[in-house]
């Protein structure tokens, strides 16, 4: 569906500082040497990999004098927490109990917060490196197939022969694209002895969530000792994930997160509380609202863009994909805000999580009109 022109208000409070940026190499997708199923048939993930480096450093504006080294590393970004596969279908109105409704669109999609953040760094051209853990079963498999589809390295990707994948069905309303998701727990939990430190740090970003919350903890740790920022997408309050954002950079939370985490129901005054001197930034997602985030520069409102929207699923994972990406790339933090929240709009237009993940060239092209900070700039 086209998109509404949409001009945001330009930022206030923003003090326009700049930073020498650096520029990445060529992109080139990772070709793993193992086909999906040869791994889920029982073969051993490669030994050998790239090798990855964190000698060179980048000035960072917004981060504090203990500044990150943001380095030529194997990928963009590391993304290590959930995935699932979503099947998707839009109703003309939320059936009562007892009652029947056709389906007038009909998708099967991979899914998961992490999953999908690493899709959209894919899907705009980033490197990026998925762990998770998936069930030996036909939905592991189609889980792989769809993060290679956006050549995202997966060797990483931990398979239980007698485990089960996690699934969900996502019923979408058609007059105001919000969804209702049914989901199924998985009996599949990444664990840290899973997981390889190099593999973790091979990032110059790491994105992590609570659902494996002691790999996760294990991960960030890691990451906090080679200087690596770290980004959680902090969407639902669970155990250990309280812990797992003590050690975050930059934390991106949902509003019921927020409000249960601080206990504080104005979103603004949340963020605040959740920002500190090791923070870059503090955020709380607002929905159509767009979000409120905090840096040491002050608190700011980024409005969502207008659009015709089909489908809210995933939004909040794919804006969460885009802020790594900008992360990685080493721009301002109002501009990755921006960015972040044109990608996750256009995501809205099309069914699934996935399927409406714009390009780098397609999200710049929507921000030429609309764009109140010029992120193509930094490019």
């Amino acid at each position: 569906m086209p998109l509404d022109t949409f001009a945001p208000p330009q930022l206030t409070n923003y003090s326009g500082t700049t930073g020498t940026f650096l520029q990445h190499e060529e992109y080139k997708p990772y070709n793993p040497e193992f086909a999906a199923d040869e791994r889920i048939e029982g073969h051993p993930k490669p030994e050998t990999r790239p090798p990855h480096s964190h000698t060179l450093s980048l000035p960072y504006p917004h981060v504090p004098e203990m500044c990150y080294p943001y380095a030529m590393s194997e990928f963009d970004v590391v993304g290590i927490g959930y995935c699932a596969v979503d099947y998707l279908g839009i109703v003309p109105k939320y059936p009562a109990l007892d009652d029947k409704v056709r389906l007038t669109e009909f998708t099967m999609q991979g899914g998961g917060l992490i999953a999908t953040a690493m899709a959209t760094v894919g899907r705009l051209g980033g490197r990026a490196s998925y762990i998770g853990k998936v069930g030996g079963d036909d939905f592991g498999r189609f889980t792989i197939a769809e993060l290679e589809k956006e050549s995202l390295d997966t060797s990483r990707v931990v398979v239980d022969p007698n485990g089960v994948s996690q699934f969900a069905f996502i019923a979408v309303d058609q007059e105001t694209g919000k969804r209702t998701i049914f989901w199924t727990p998985s009996g599949v939990m990444l664990e840290p002895e899973e997981i390889n430190r190099e593999d973790v740090i091979a990032g110059t970003v790491l994105q992590v969530d609570a659902h494996y919350p002691r790999a996760a903890l294990q991960a960030v740790t890691w990451a906090n000792e080679a200087g690596i920022p770290v980004v959680m997408d902090a969407g639902t309050f669970r155990d250990g994930s309280a812990e797992i954002a003590g050690k975050t950079d930059a934390l991106i939370m949902s509003t019921p997160y927020a409000r249960q985490y601080t206990g504080q129901d104005d979103t603004e005054k949340a963020a605040q509380m959740m920002f500190n001197e090791r923070r870059l930034v503090s955020a709380v997602t607002l929905g159509d609202k767009g979000c409120v985030y905090v840096t040491r520069d002050g608190t700011f409102h980024q409005p969502a863009f207008k659009v015709d929207v089909v489908d809210t699923t995933g939004c909040g994972d794919v804006f969460h994909g885009a802020f790594s990406f900008g992360l990685a790339k080493g721009w301002p933090i109002p501009q990755i805000m921006e960015f972040a929240a044109a990608v996750a709009a256009a995501k809205c237009t099309k069914l699934g999580g996935r399927a409406g993940i714009p390009t780098l060239p397609e999200v710049l092209s929507f921000l030429r009109t609309r764009s109140a900070n010029h992120v193509w700039q930094y490019l």
